[in-house]
């Protein structure tokens, strides 16, 4: 469920809900797999144990929002091990989530570079070009991981997503519902999925998505959200309140029309319901 929601992650830089970048090593142990065996002979004890240590706090750093600190101990460890692609990929993890987008994607091409049937780099790219809204160089990217892993819901999310951003909703609605198909507890492609069914005039479906969604978890301020605004557009009015408390009590940015419409990013015909309620 990490690796799923990172374009959001990116996009709105705080995420929405649960979920972080797609991490490509473990927490715990300083693994120097992708290390070639002629420089991890080289590595003295003491090396290794610096490298064990800074791993533990560069993913200490991450868990707690600590991104710049992180990427202080990823940078120490590329010293280290500059030939790891897992190292490049985690610094441009953090890198992204200071919205230093441009800097994400260097570290990221120098992965794939390193490692090029490695999915979680092109993901992760795809979604830093999201963040600067070259939408067509992440559809590319998505694409890959699609090829390497054709059952990867994380990339028909994210597809969906840089679809939307270049008008194409139709095409997002068959990303979004293949990733829920694919992935039935990824709450963040199910909403999305609704979204994109109230863009393309499926209001009554989008209704049950959306209801379905609060049914199944209950504090998902995005689905109480959506909910709100269409239920009222939809003369459901006294309901659409009640979702809106809920909604704006687990996260009060959605009283921001402008955060929705351009980090968050609905589409326009759910943002603009929801203007709709916010201006009545």
């Amino acid at each position: 469920m990490r690796r799923y929601l990172f374009s959001l992650f990116i996009s709105v830089l705080i995420a929405l809900s649960i979920g972080s970048p797609a991490w490509a090593q473990s927490l715990n142990q300083p693994n120097l797999q992708s290390t070639p065996p002629a420089i991890a002979s080289e590595l003295s004890d003491q090396d290794i144990q610096a490298i064990a240590e800074l791993r533990q706090q560069a993913f200490t750093a991450t868990s707690i929002g600590a991104f710049g600190q992180a990427e202080v101990y990823w940078s120490q460890l590329l010293e280290l091990l500059p030939d790891n692609p897992a190292l490049w990929s985690n610094r441009g993890n953090v890198r992204a989530s200071q919205n230093k987008l441009e800097a994400a994607i260097a570290d990221y091409d120098q992965a794939i570079t390193i490692a090029p049937d490695a999915p979680d780099p092109y993901l992760n790219r795809g979604a830093a070009y999201e963040g600067l809204g070259k939408w067509q160089a992440a559809i590319a990217d998505y694409n890959t991981v699609l090829a390497l892993n054709p059952n990867d819901a994380a990339a028909y999310n994210n597809r969906g997503n840089a679809h939307g951003g270049l008008g194409d909703w139709n095409t997002a609605l068959i990303d979004y519902e293949t990733a829920a198909e694919l992935a039935p507890s990824f709450a963040l492609a199910r909403v999305n999925f609704g979204l994109a069914q109230y863009q393309t005039g499926q209001t009554a479906a989008a209704i049950r998505t959306f209801k379905n969604l609060v049914r199944k978890y209950r504090d998902f301020a995005d689905a109480r959200a959506a909910l709100t605004a269409v239920l009222w557009v939809d003369g459901q009015r006294g309901e659409a309140e009640s979702h809106w408390v809920a909604a704006t009590g687990l996260d009060s940015r959605y009283r921001n029309l402008d955060w929705v419409r351009t980090v968050r990013r609905w589409p326009p015909a759910m943002v603009n319901a929801l203007d709709q309620f916010l201006n009545l």
